[in-house]
């Protein structure tokens, strides 16, 4: 699984706060959280959701550099876990 801009980006780009990066089987996935009730997303785990991200970036139009070193972060936290 690789966490990279193109994923961070769209979680920025979805349109509710309420949307979602989970793990879920070794993939990233950008997700509703309402889906996370269902039994296609039993187990996964959640990152980090849109609202989040804005908070943590500053914006919802961040610079592609800001993007890009968010993903390598988020990615590192995963590999550190083993995920």
């Amino acid at each position: 699984m690789k966490i990279d801009a193109s994923l961070v980006r769209k979680l920025l780009d979805a349109p509710s706060d309420d949307t979602v990066l989970v793990l879920l089987e070794g993939r990233a996935q950008v997700v509703e959280q309402a889906a996370l009730s269902s039994k296609q997303y039993h187990g996964a785990a959640v990152l980090l959701s849109r609202a989040e991200l804005v908070e943590r970036l500053g914006t919802p139009s961040p610079a592609e550099e800001d993007v890009t070193r968010l993903s390598a972060s988020l990615q590192d936290a995963v590999d550190k876990l083993g995920a």
